[in-house]
């Protein structure tokens, strides 16, 4: 079986500043890998190059199997990141989570937005006609990972998904991420502070230091 993704010498810089450089990295298709480290040590550019959002100055990223450093938007769509501070629409939580049912030309299922409300912890019932500007921190985080949910992607990247949330929030984050991993197979990746967290979802942890990988752990 191919890897989800496998990065050999793969280096981000920007202007005269070295991001990253990933000697190598693996990571296996159904897995959940928590990344960890210091402030500035390159974990959110590592997430953006998982999400194609960046192209790397030099190196190879395989995908699935594939050569996809200059990935298009067919290989874009199977990955979905949830960054730190995700953006809401201003319409109702059905409207949000459903938005990118409607960009990929398919119809608001409510049988989809409901399923993936359930899975963060939230019952549609209450849930899916409120508007953006009543929701909490924790209930916006949750609803903008329904958003990502609903596309059933191969890849959930997730970026401090549980900063400043309340304890119910993360956990709910964390059962949504096994379910992904359970339900349809995704691989998951997260990067987060919250170390005692990040060890109970992961399968594996990999820690970085300026830009670069120092140990893996599980």
């Amino acid at each position: 079986m191919n890897a989800m993704y496998e990065l050999t010498d793969v280096r981000q810089r920007y202007g005269a500043r070295d991001a990253l450089h990933i000697d190598a990295l693996s990571v296996a298709p159904r897995s959940i890998v928590g990344v960890a480290g210091p402030n500035g040590s390159g974990k959110s550019t590592l997430l953006r190059i998982l999400a194609f959002l960046e192209r790397p100055v030099s190196g190879a990223v395989r995908f699935d199997g594939a050569d996809v450093t200059q990935a298009g938007n067919g290989v874009r769509r199977r990955v979905t990141l949830l960054t730190q501070e995700p953006y809401l629409l201003k319409r109702s939580v059905a409207g949000n989570v459903g938005y990118g049912l409607k960009v990929r030309g398919e119809a608001m299922d409510e049988g989809r937005i409901a399923e993936a409300l359930h899975m963060v912890g939230l019952a549609p019932e209450s849930f899916a006609r409120r508007p953006w500007r009543e929701l909490s921190g924790g209930e916006a985080q949750r609803v903008a990972l329904a958003a990502r949910l609903i596309l059933r992607p191969r890849v959930l990247l997730l970026d401090e998904p549980t900063a400043s949330l309340d304890e119910e929030s993360a956990e709910r984050i964390k059962a949504a991420a096994k379910a992904a991993r359970e339900e349809w197979g995704a691989t998951v990746v997260i990067v987060s502070h919250d170390m005692d967290w990040l060890t109970s979802v992961s399968d594996t942890i990999v820690r970085m230091r300026e830009g670069r990988l120092v140990r893996s752990e599980g």
